[in-house]
């Protein structure tokens, strides 16, 4: 197949520190390589890819200063991939509402992976274009009535976490993710303050966050009970995730999956979470960690965490939330709306056969 893949400008592929699409869309895009697909990349330059890689910009929007209205470059995106959709078989988008508009104005089919939230005022676009095809990244995301395809959970390359039997004495929890309210930063630091464990928090700090961090959370950095470590790259951060007792996952939204999960279990750390979003799909509730109801409760659970069996979080990953299973579920939708546009074809192929017969016959 020859399959393009619309990328995100903001972060490279894959991301050097934060950036979960960034990561799933190079995981996705180098399998289908392997597999032996023509796979486009279409992304900033500085990304690194075994497939033909199409840079829209030089380097990730984010680490260019001088760039003032961002949505410019993606619109660029958008339009440079779809003057050349004849070129694929299947266009696969990670970029939102980019591509939908464009996508509805061309023969070669379109697939919108849904990598974020619905928004009142995002709804309202993919609602327009709700027959176009669709993949949620979990169940708890369909909130809109659109023409899911299927669900892909996303997946990690497993061999790239080191697997611990034992947390690092002494212990410690863990926290990774943007320093965001939706990502809870402060309810772990509660929770580690009410228990008493020494908490390593990890994460960027986006510019709309500052005012958040320094009020929030800054105050209660002591570098002692409470650590912040800052962005992490990978081996980073599969070293604060192995290493750790267990991770907090305490967010406030309707997180659509939630990679930090799938990360620390593959790592051998329970993941203790609230029940928002994804996280009940994604953890193994008592198993592979918690899916606890309230924030209290997130911290009563950390000693039955303890107790886990760390080789049964990493099994759980590997069974469920590999790359090779992700790639699997993606190939699988392409072969599907392939074959719909083959029968849609051949439908009316037979029905303009049919009319000129009928147009031919004298009377």
């Amino acid at each position: 197949m020859k399959i393009a893949q619309i990328a995100p400008l903001w972060e490279t592929v894959p991301p050097s520190t934060y950036g979960g699409i960034e990561l799933v869309v190079s995981l996705l895009s180098d399998e289908l390589v392997r597999r032996g697909h023509d796979v486009t990349l279409f992304a900033s330059g500085d990304s690194q890819t075994l497939a033909r890689l199409e840079p829209v910009y030089p380097r990730a929007l984010r680490l260019d200063p001088d760039i003032k209205e961002h949505i410019m470059y993606e619109m660029h995106e958008a339009s440079e991939v779809y003057q050349r959709a004849a070129e694929f078989d299947i266009i696969h988008s990670h970029v939102g509402v980019w591509s939908l508009a464009l996508a509805a104005m061309v023969s070669t089919p379109t697939v919108h992976t849904l990598h974020g939230q619905f928004t009142k005022d995002s709804s309202r676009v993919f609602s327009l274009h709700r027959t176009q095809p669709y993949v949620s990244i979990s169940n708890s995301q369909r909130k809109l009535d659109l023409n899911y395809i299927n669900t892909v959970y996303n997946g990690i390359d497993t061999d790239a976490y080191t697997f611990n039997p034992k947390p690092q004495q002494p212990p410690y929890l863990a926290f990774l993710g943007r320093f965001s309210p939706e990502k809870g930063p402060q309810h772990a630091i509660a929770i580690a303050k009410e228990t008493g464990w020494h908490l390593k928090m990890a994460g960027k700090v986006d510019v709309v966050d500052k005012k958040f961090f320094d009020s929030e959370i800054a105050p209660h950095i002591d570098g002692k009970q409470i650590e912040f470590i800052g962005e992490v790259n990978h081996a980073q951060k599969g070293e604060l995730l192995g290493n750790a007792s267990a991770t907090l996952f305490p967010i406030t939204w309707q997180e659509p999956f939630g990679l930090v999960m799938v990360e620390s279990m593959a790592a051998g750390t329970p993941v203790i979470g609230i029940n928002m979003g994804s996280v009940p799909e994604v953890i193994l509730n008592g198993a592979a960690g918690f899916v606890c109801e309230t924030y209290a409760e997130m911290a009563a659970m950390i000693p039955k965490a303890l107790e886990l069996d760390r080789q049964e979080c990493r099994n759980h990953v590997v069974n469920n939330f590999s790359k090779e299973r992700m790639v699997d579920g993606y190939l699988a939708v392409y072969e599907k709306m392939l074959s719909d546009r083959q029968e849609q074809n051949s439908f009316f192929n037979t029905l303009r056969s049919s009319l000129e017969s009928l147009t031919s016959i004298k009377f």
